[in-house]
């Protein structure tokens, strides 16, 4: 078997192992926000941080919610990592953009964060702000979850099935997620761009 038909097959099977009715919750808990006129904050570093951008856009354009990442004003982020620490920077954000129990957060991480470990640190700086502020978390997430899992409203954990692929499959199935979450009926209210031409 060639590399690219053991992959595809690890995804199948990656695919079919996904919780589906915590998916369900997720896309129930953002309809919520937006009904009470919340705001949705998602949240990601690295590969996640690309996934956050674009998801925002999706979330803003085909399901009418007010979304916004920290990590697209690259001036604030590097102003804060550069004066007050890395670990600080998305609850510092936060906490400037008034996180209320109105609002939620979406965590996109491979990881979850884990503070002991000293990985994603100032996601998880963020998930304890959010538990104070009583703004539910959600998260779509790989190995255990970490501390997103531990905290969350509602988590997708993409199974760790392949333990040499967890990345990729982690990153590559929660852009799945995501666009299933905005393709979703409680979430949809505009059609895309392609599908309203038929």
């Amino acid at each position: 078997m060639t590399f690219t038909k053991e992959f595809l097959a690890e995804t199948v099977a990656v695919v079919e192992a996904i919780d589906a009715e915590q998916v369900e919750a997720v896309a129930r808990g953002i309809a919520a926000v937006r009904e009470r006129e919340g705001r949705l904050f998602i949240l990601g570093v690295g590969g996640s941080a690309g996934h956050a951008s674009h998801a925002v856009n999706d979330f803003r354009k085909i399901c009418d919610i007010e979304s916004y990442a920290p990590t697209d004003n690259v001036s604030e982020l590097t102003a804060r990592a550069n004066d007050e620490g890395w670990h600080t920077t998305f609850a510092a954000w936060l906490h400037g953009s008034r996180l209320s129990e109105k609002d939620a957060l979406l965590i996109f991480s491979v990881g979850g964060g884990d503070e002991a470990k000293g990985v994603s640190t100032n996601i998880v700086a963020a998930l304890k702000l959010a538990v104070e502020r009583k703004a539910p978390i959600y998260g779509i997430v790989g190995r255990d979850g970490g501390t997103t899992a531990g905290l969350a409203t509602a988590c997708v954990v993409i199974p760790p099935l392949f333990p040499n692929h967890i990345t990729p499959h982690t990153e590559g199935l929660a852009a799945v997620v995501w666009h299933l979450l905005v393709s979703h009926p409680a979430l949809a209210r505009v059609a895309t761009r392609w599908e309203s031409l038929t």
